[in-house]
């Protein structure tokens, strides 16, 4: 399941879990719009994957006797930040933004 992390690793910018602004990677590294599109070129600054869209977890569960929704599985409060430099970003993003994610 995923965490649902709470800010953008890179500005710090609150995403919370029905943000349409989040992005992840395959190992759930969370960024805003802004910084995917401005930053980070599309690639994920710790992993080089691609970044997509994070799903938006509905509030309720809708099925009876089942424990789904955010009253059950609660996002995650740990706001977590890049350990990377700009440069090492750059560096990274420049390599390999013209690279397909299922190419790289």
């Amino acid at each position: 399941m995923l965490e649902l992390r709470p800010n953008c690793e890179w500005c710090d910018k609150d995403l919370p879990p029905d943000s349409d602004e989040a992005y992840i990677c395959t190992y759930e590294c969370t960024y805003c719009a802004h910084c995917v599109e401005h930053v980070l070129q599309g690639v994920c600054a710790t992993c080089g994957g691609g970044l997509v869209k994070r799903p938006i977890r509905p509030k309720q569960s809708y099925r009876d006797g089942h424990k789904l929704g955010l009253g059950n599985n609660p996002a995650s409060t740990l706001r977590r930040h890049s350990k990377w430099t700009r440069d090492e970003v750059d560096a990274l993003s420049r390599a390999l933004r013209d690279i397909a994610p299922k190419d790289r």
